[in-house]
């Protein structure tokens, strides 16, 4: 049916935008952070409102599709699929606006450190949200497992970065404030992993029909390859 496939095109172009701003506002966030830029930050928070106006888009173009088509089989999971995925983008958008808000606080205050772990958390959280949509739009099974992979290494790193911050804390009682907002930062990055996961055992649901939520990823993989 022509006409369906060009509704679920539209609505792949619009999550193919929402997925380029909120990796633009992750960037743009940590670009704020590590070069101590407040307007940049407060740029971030205003670019919310396109992810937002995009969310409800999806959301009614989902919904028209829904009930004028009534679609079978895969193309209803696609469908319904996006509505989930629309959450969880939105959800990222709005970890981005609570990390420019503590960038304001941060550059307050003198720097307590370099920034080199936080960069790299949000380097590879802005890679899934890439991925994570990629493996959506190509029903790639395969590339939203590596994906879940990815994030044992933001909590890695987040685990890192908070030992090391409470370090800081425990020498200095003066670097308490920006130590304490640099947890919240690292905090909201892992949870922009965490909806990219989301967004992974989605995908896999979409093509598989299993629910591999609360599943170890390792095992998931392995009997995926059997």
């Amino acid at each position: 049916m022509k006409k369906l496939e060009n509704e679920i095109l539209e609505i792949k172009t619009l999550l193919a935008q929402m997925g380029e701003g909120a990796i633009s506002m992750l960037d743009k966030a940590i670009e704020s952070l590590v070069e101590s830029d407040t307007p940049l930050a407060e740029e971030v928070i205003k670019m919310d409102d396109k992810i937002d106006e995009i969310d409800l888009l999806v959301d009614e173009k989902c919904l028209r599709v829904l009930a004028l088509y009534e679609p079978k089989a895969i193309d209803l999971r696609y469908v319904t699929t996006a509505l989930r995925i629309v959450v969880d983008l939105e959800r990222i958008g709005d970890h981005c606006v609570d990390i420019a808000k503590e960038i304001i606080n941060i550059n307050k205050y003198p720097p307590i450190k370099p920034y080199i772990d936080i960069p790299n958390m949000a380097k590879i959280a802005g890679e899934m949200i890439k991925a994570s949509l990629d493996a959506y739009f190509n029903r790639d099974v395969n590339l939203a497992l590596r994906t879940i992979k990815h994030d044992d290494v933001i909590d890695a790193l987040h685990k890192q970065v908070l030992r090391e911050l409470l370090s800081y804390i425990a020498e200095d009682i003066r670097k308490t404030t920006v130590a304490i907002s640099l947890m919240f930062i690292v905090r909201s990055i892992e949870r922009v992993a965490d909806h990219c996961t989301n967004l992974c055992e989605m995908v896999y649901f979409m093509q598989t029909g299993k629910n591999i939520k609360h599943k170890n990823i390792n095992e998931v993989m392995g009997e995926h390859e059997q």
